[in-house]
């Protein structure tokens, strides 16, 4: 009997820049997500994260399972920055991860020169 769609998490198994974003999703290594991305050292994952959904610890469980691979870590927060709160500053330092929340544009930009230079870097950015 023939399956009909199969829909799975999203998941790109590598690291790769972002080359655009806007219209509620980004383009990056010849594909497009409809949504927030992780971008992790294991790979760019869809992200169950919108502009109304509180910054907490446990939206970024992942980010901390692989902190450490991870020394910076860029909140593309939506337009406007939106500071992270304290209880997940925390956590992150906790891991030894520096932490720095900006515009969504902004993280973009950021993720792609600190990627280009190798460094460990990773993106937790809100659609916009």
């Amino acid at each position: 009997m023939a399956k009909g769609i199969e829909i799975r998490n999203a998941h790109f198994p590598g690291r790769a820049p972002i080359d655009a974003y806007g219209n509620g999703g980004f383009r990056f290594a010849d594909m497009s997500h409809r949504g927030s991305l992780l971008c992790l050292p294991s790979g760019i994952y869809g992200w169950d994260m919108t502009l109304e959904d509180a910054l907490t610890p446990a939206h970024f469980q992942k980010v901390l399972e692989e902190a450490a691979e991870i020394e910076v870590l860029l909140v593309g927060t939506g337009m406007d920055l939106r500071p992270l709160p304290s209880e997940l500053k925390a956590a992150l330092r906790a891991k030894q991860i520096s932490s720095d929340a900006m515009s969504t544009g902004a993280a973009v930009r950021t993720f792609n020169i600190m990627l280009s230079e190798s460094r460990a870097v990773a993106a937790a950015l809100i659609a916009v």
